[in-house]
């Protein structure tokens, strides 16, 4: 266990690197940081903490950096979440109103951290697995063809063309949409199924109980389709300010950060809704080593239905990024439970 006032050397060596990019000496630390103690003192703390493994020598000179170990000590002991200005708020709140619909809340919300943190920003859809049904509409686009509208409660809206077996009138039309909707609506999908699979036999037709399983059977494949796994990164010019924070080169990064698959990794499981943050080597993907990952759920109504967050450098501003990531999602929640 670290003594308090090793913590606390660690502490300012992670904020001096995170703000000044140079390694940090013993002598700047006791210059800009009220430590209480001797530059020796300092120094002899810093061997403990590099013994340790908290922090290393670069080659080139004679300062200190923070480890992946160091800096994850920091964030889970060191470290509060910054909140963030009033004017900030304002301005999140401000830029994500104006959305008109679920791309475009996205879009912004990609646009808005990106810019907020100056790091790549990426955000996930909402799930439809953990979505709920908002309002299912069914339109007749020819005697024997529907088109299907399905709407949830995050703004999401999935259309299907249904072919059906034999002519269905405006009547029967009106008569399902009316039954489909008093079963389903505000209900889960995962519940979906169980709840409409008698509904062919309450109609006497038996050509509209073909039509009535047709469009049913588009429905549910709607629902399992795997259609959450899209996500929306920007910001990727941001990783060129730090250049020189990729010991190798830049370009692993960026080919990992095309590949949807390892990003909706680096996020985690959407009902993992806390706040997540992974350091250097935790990241699975190797061309990711070097990088940072904050992430956290966001959703209407207090439960996650997707995440978003940002990718950095190690040398990351871990609280003012926490701020931001947790605060956008808390506006992203409340703009999807409004509307």
């Amino acid at each position: 266990m670290l003594s308090e006032r090793r913590l606390e050397v660690l502490r300012a060596i992670v904020q001096d690197y995170v703000g000044t990019e140079e390694p940090v000496g013993s002598k700047a630390l006791t210059e800009r940081h009220k430590l209480g103690v001797s530059p020796a003192t300092v120094r002899n703390d810093m061997a403990v903490l590099e013994e340790e493994g908290y922090i290393a020598q670069p080659h080139t000179s004679a300062g200190r950096i923070p480890t992946d170990k160091g800096y994850r000590l920091f964030v889970d002991r060191l470290a509060g979440v910054k909140p963030l200005s009033t004017p900030e708020r304002r301005a999140i709140h401000n830029f994500l109103d104006g959305a008109v619909d679920l791309d475009d809340v996205v879009g912004r919300t990609v646009r808005l951290l990106a810019q907020l943190t100056r790091q790549v920003a990426v955000v996930q859809y909402p799930s439809l697995t953990r979505s709920t049904v908002r309002h299912v509409e069914l339109l007749s686009l020819a005697p024997a063809r529907l088109m299907l509208v399905l709407i949830t409660d995050t703004g999401r809206v999935e259309q299907r063309v249904v072919d059906c077996p034999a002519p269905f009138g405006e009547t029967s039309l009106a008569d399902l949409r009316a039954r489909l909707n008093s079963r389903v609506v505000g209900r889960r999908f995962a519940d979906v199924p169980q709840l409409v699979q008698d509904l062919p036999e309450s109609f006497e037709e038996v050509e509209d109980r073909a039509t009535v399983s047709t469009v049913l059977a588009t429905l549910l494949e709607t629902l399992v389709e795997e259609h959450e796994e899209r996500l929306m990164i920007g910001g990727t010019a941001n990783l060129t300010r730090f250049g020189h924070d990729f010991p190798l080169m830049i370009r692993p990064v960026l080919e990992a950060l095309e590949e949807q698959v390892v990003l909706l990794k680096l996020l985690g499981e959407a009902k993992e809704s806390g706040m997540t943050v992974r350091i250097g080597h935790e990241n699975a993907h190797e061309g990711l080593s070097s990088t940072s990952v904050v992430s956290v759920g966001y959703g209407s109504g207090g439960e996650a239905v997707a995440k978003l967050g940002v990718v950095g450098p190690t040398r990351m501003d871990y609280p003012g990024t926490m701020g931001a990531v947790r605060a956008v999602a808390r506006y992203v929640g409340q703009i999807l439970a409004e509307s």
